[in-house]
């Protein structure tokens, strides 16, 4: 079961005005299931959007990407679940390509208007007969409060859905900032969210939401590793339909701009954490901290080489207090020139390893103690200077290898 986390209420998933929302029941890998959402978008609304770096993107991301670049305002957005249109070639494309021109149809929109985000199987073509006829079914339910219904209509091997909502004053207006994200396996930055797509409707620039969504992503979803697979498919989407009556945020030094990057942030970071603490199979929600290290580059290729470890992650599973392979990673995260008898090493509050070996006040029951727990700190201090970075990352479980065995069947 996930780590301390349950799906959002549905009154608890706050309605952005500007954005409508309809799903379908389109069976296109299983049935009786939610698998496709639309989100249609007031005109005017600002779109930021940034995407795998896998090479063997899908081509759902590199459209979406074309038409983000073809600053036509976009209009929609269409998502299925089942299958990923990854590794699908030409036809793939044509599929994108003719996703995008359905809908645009309905919605009396241009196709480059229209972003398409696929997830599921990859290798396999979409099955674009059912895909097609769940088009006309999600316009027909278009709504602002069905938040809920899309957050469940995003899932593939997630067991919960994953949604929160804020609400801000910004210059006398009330701003709401609605979120939604899917994922649970093959999560690995950059980006490592799968699908996620949160909306305001605050007003403010292009350029100042895409530096607000640099800002956010990097602080919450390229934070997070479940199993150190960047999927072919990741996609976050930050949307903003000027609805909230505010003055255009456009000074990215402004206070209303800091106040909604930090909120937005907020709401990143706990769409982001739900992804890990439902890990495929994770019994153990684990935050990896090293701090005190040079630059910020090394000190996250210590916290990857911990929470990347399969060695590590089946002894937290197991709450076994083997923190040798703790030690052991660090040492070959890349770091050429650490001091490892300069570091410390800490199991929550505590000290497990200093001077290069075991701390003498470490007796094995408090680690073991530490790991019997659901949600775990590892602190690493590496005193080599004032750089810091925390991922955040699961166990590995026996339900992991089942969970993926039979994702296809």
């Amino acid at each position: 079961m996930p780590v301390n986390l349950v799906a959002p209420e549905a009154q608890s998933l706050q309605a952005v005005p500007g954005v409508e929302l309809g799903i379908a029941k389109a069976h296109i890998r299983k049935p009786d299931r939610k698998d496709m959402l639309v989100m249609r978008l007031a005109e005017g609304s600002s779109v930021a959007g940034v995407f795998t770096k896998n090479r063997f993107c899908a081509a759902p991301v590199t459209l979406s990407k074309k038409h983000l670049a073809d600053a036509a305002g976009i209009r929609a957005l269409v998502v299925n679940t089942g299958n990923a249109n990854a590794g699908t070639g030409e036809q793939g494309m044509q599929n994108a390509l003719a996703t995008c021109e359905s809908l645009a149809k309905l919605l009396g929109v241009a196709s480059n208007q229209v972003l398409p985000f696929s997830t599921g199987v990859i290798l396999e073509q979409l099955p674009m007969a059912p895909l097609l006829a769940g088009l006309p079914q999600c316009v027909a339910n278009l709504a602002e409060d069905h938040w809920f219904d899309a957050a469940e209509a995003i899932m593939t091997t997630d067991i919960v859905s994953k949604g929160t909502s804020r609400q801000i004053t910004l210059a006398g207006k009330t701003v709401t900032i609605t979120g939604i994200s899917k994922g649970s396996g093959m999560i690995h930055p950059n980006m490592a969210t799968m699908l996620g797509y949160i909306a305001t409707d605050a007003a403010i620039s292009q350029s100042a939401l895409e530096a607000l969504i640099d800002h956010a992503v990097n602080k919450s979803f390229n934070c997070i590793t479940v199993d150190g697979d960047t999927s072919t498919n990741d996609s976050l989407i930050l949307i903003a339909t000027g609805k909230a009556g505010n003055a255009e945020i456009s000074d990215i030094s402004h206070a209303d701009y800091l106040t909604l990057r930090d909120v937005m942030t907020e709401v990143a970071v706990e769409l982001a954490q739900a992804i890990v603490r439902d890990g495929e199979g994770a019994t153990k929600f684990m935050t990896i901290n090293v701090e005190a290290g040079r630059d910020v580059e090394e000190c996250r290729k210590v916290a990857y080489a911990i929470a990347h470890s399969p060695l590590i992650k089946t002894a937290f599973f197991a709450s076994d207090p083997n923190l040798g392979r703790i030690l052991a990673a660090i040492g070959y995260a890349g770091v050429a020139d650490l001091d490892v008898n300069a570091m410390s090493l800490y199991l929550g509050d505590v000290l497990v390893a200093e001077h290069g070996g075991r701390a003498v006040s470490y007796k094995e029951e408090q680690g073991a103690a530490v790991m019997q727990q659901a949600e775990i700190t590892v602190r690493v201090v590496l005193n080599r200077g004032s750089a810091e970075a925390t991922v955040w990352t699961c166990d590995f479980s026996y339900d992991y290898v089942r969970i993926n065995a039979d994702y296809r069947s």
